[in-house]
């Protein structure tokens, strides 16, 4: 196996000795005939081609669907480190609720100068619609994807909280479905905690969100801005392993003061609508008036208390990057814990030694927009030319409080199979969390994503990044 060094080997502690979640799986691999597995590794390709797992990449004409490269090598975790990774996250996610009920409605923790009211009262994220109102449930995120690093043994931060609308979850889905059909022995051989009941767990947990005039079984439907949207096929997928309905805005309507969806018997009422539209195209009456992807009038529906919409509008703000630099104090104010989780040393470019202290390390900073994703709009210093750090500083300058900066973390590495056999590559992770009045769910593991150029830290679909199968072990 190539050797990285100075970073943390999630499956190797030194050259020849394997960790402990890693030792059941690399003696099976050790016997393994490689040209099999070459074989099976166009297998998982071609399976993935044929179920259409692809994503949009856009502004890239000649290349606008692309299928996600994946690693028939399974990155493991064992139970130990998921039990401190998930009391953290449900920590945080818990932490984050709080915050957006509190920014909506008394505003304390401004008041108590805990985070500057510019920060809120100036984000594009925030949304004065919500002032006063309570979402069913009192849940806003019911469905986060939170990223997390690693770097030690013991040490994981969060890079960031996607709680407006994450994706991925069906990726994680069918990486796992992918490894089962391929290698069913190596789950009769390593007790790996299941994933395939997330779909099941997902529309329990959004029909416990029902408003409360709800009467019956809760009606859920998936909200899709179309076939053109990058998630597209994660939107179809999940509606049909849910067993709900695929809608988008021309088919619903609202009809006595609910939302409706078209159907073959007329118009059905839906009780949970789970959106995978941005805020500013959901309802054209109360935001964009020129977006075609929503549904007008929905808003005073949810005002009424007559639809829950997952996620909530507004919590976007919670995604912000520049609000991710007050995690933890948002944790210790609310819950009044310590931060289980760490958050990555971040300077905000709005503060002008922040900006002065970011210029002159730009070649050393990963800097990213506050509102960014997906891997755009950011710079990763030490793999930047002079010239992409000239016009990067040029950017900083002109709209600082569009940017934040973090060190480059020296991110773990797992093994890939590569042509020469094993190979280290960085990964991250991002587990998948639902939230209901009942409680706060985690699936084990996630979905992991990899950096496939040798020594890249850019793990994104979107700059050729790949997607492995997570195991999180049973003790």
């Amino acid at each position: 196996m190539d050797e990285q060094p100075n970073h943390f080997d999630e499956m190797l502690s030194a050259p020849d000795n394997v960790r402990e979640p890693y030792r059941a799986y690399k003696t099976w691999f050790s016997g393994q005939d490689p040209s099999r597995l070459k074989k099976k590794s166009k297998e998982a390709e071609a399976f993935f081609r044929r179920t259409g797992i692809t994503f949009n990449v856009y502004g890239q004409e000649a290349a606008q669907e692309r299928l996600i490269p994946f690693d028939l090598i399974p990155r493991i975790i064992a139970n130990r480190e998921w039990t401190k990774l998930s009391k953290g996250i449900e920590q945080r996610v818990r932490a984050i609720n709080m915050f957006l009920h509190d920014i909506y409605h008394r505003q304390e923790i401004l008041r108590a100068g805990i985070i500057p009211i510019e920060l809120v009262a100036n984000n594009s994220a925030f949304l004065p619609q919500m002032i006063g109102m309570t979402p069913p449930g009192n849940v806003y995120t019911h469905i986060v994807g939170t990223d997390i690093v690693r770097t030690g043994e013991d040490d994981f931060y969060v890079l960031e909280d996607n709680a407006r609308t994450p994706s991925g979850v069906s990726y994680m889905l069918e990486n796992r479905e992918t490894m089962l059909q391929m290698f069913p022995e190596l789950f009769s051989q390593n007790r790996v905690k299941p994933v395939s009941d997330y779909p099941k767990n997902l529309r329990r947990s959004l029909a416990a969100c029902a408003p409360s005039k709800c009467g019956g079984r809760p009606t859920v439907a998936i909200l899709t801005p179309g076939i053109h949207n990058s998630a597209y096929f994660e939107h179809s997928f999940l509606a049909d392993q849910m067993g709900v309905e695929l809608v988008e805005g021309h088919d619903l309507r609202v009809v006595d003061g609910h939302i409706a969806m078209r159907t073959t018997q007329g118009y059905k009422v839906i009780d949970v609508l789970y959106r995978r539209v941005d805020d500013d195209y959901l309802d054209p009456l109360n935001f964009k008036p020129e977006s075609m992807l929503g549904v007008p009038g929905i808003m005073d529906v949810y005002r009424a208390g007559n639809i829950t919409i997952a996620n909530a509008p507004g919590t976007g703000i919670a995604d912000d990057k520049a609000i991710y630099s007050y995690i933890p104090d948002i944790v210790q104010f609310y819950t009044g814990e310590k931060a289980i989780l760490k958050n990555v040393d971040t300077f905000r470019c709005a503060e002008p030694d922040s900006l002065k202290y970011v210029l002159d390390n730009l070649a050393e900073l990963v800097v990213k927009e506050v509102h960014g994703s997906g891997g755009y709009g950011m710079l990763v210093g030490p793999a930047a030319s002079r010239q992409e750090l000239s016009d990067f500083a040029d950017k900083l300058k002109s709209n600082p409080s569009n940017y934040i900066a973090q060190p480059t973390l020296s991110l773990s590495t797992v093994p890939i199979f590569a042509k020469k056999g094993l190979a280290p590559r960085h990964v991250d992770l991002r587990p998948f969390v639902l939230v209901s009045p009942n409680g706060i769910e985690i699936t084990p593991g996630g979905l992991t994503r990899v950096a496939l150029q040798a020594g890249s830290l850019v793990v994104n679909s979107s700059q050729g990044g790949g997607t492995k199968d997570t195991w999180v072990l049973e003790d």
